[in-house]
């Protein structure tokens, strides 16, 4: 394969728009650029986790895997039309989720965004990754959305939360603990 990026800027935005996949100039705030930018947040965001000391493996797989996705869909994202993920990129997620699910203790109050650095962390990507779907939602009420798209971006959130709770239990043997604060 031959050098994508031979040059890093361009200087075709410097007006305030930018190119699609596909060649067409938007406003750099439509709200495709919008959503698709929200995806390359969370995506760095969930790199800032696996940045973090002493992930588990398993964690590390399935991340790297999500990292590749949302790649994916800010590729599809990006060219009106385009469809790159399908039915089995959520399906891998349940099971993915499911699994992890599994060793957690059932929740019986909310936890605090927290349990050590990458258990924080991905907190804040899931945020983001709710953002993201709410930004893809945006778009899907104007322009068409694959549906696979939105639900992935649903279960991407949850996955999220519980791999923070996987990594909580990791780091400090289990979750920050919300307890109403009481005058």
């Amino acid at each position: 394969m031959g050098n994508r990026l031979t040059k890093i800027y361009t200087r075709t935005g410097d007006e305030g728009e930018t190119g699609l996949g596909d060649g067409t100039r938007v406003p750099k705030e439509n709200l495709r650029v919008e959503a698709y930018g929200t995806l390359d947040e969370a995506n760095s965001a969930i790199g800032v986790v696996l940045a973090a000391p002493d992930v588990p493996d398993a964690v590390r797989r399935c991340l790297t895997s999500v990292q590749h996705d949302l790649f994916d869909l800010g590729g599809e994202l990006c060219i009106p039309g385009h469809r790159m993920l399908t039915a089995a990129h959520v399906e891998r997620l349940e099971s993915e989720l499911d699994a992890f699910n599994a060793d957690l203790p059932p929740l019986k109050e909310f936890i605090l965004p927290g349990g050590g650095p990458a258990a924080a962390a991905c907190h804040l990507a899931r945020a983001i990754s709710r953002r993201a779907e709410r930004r893809c939602w945006a778009l899907a009420r104007v322009e068409e959305v694959a549906p696979e798209a939105l639900r992935y971006l649903n279960r991407l959130s949850d996955l999220l939360f519980v791999v923070a709770r996987v990594l909580a239990r990791h780091a400090q043997g289990g979750d920050v603990i919300w307890r109403r604060i009481r005058d």
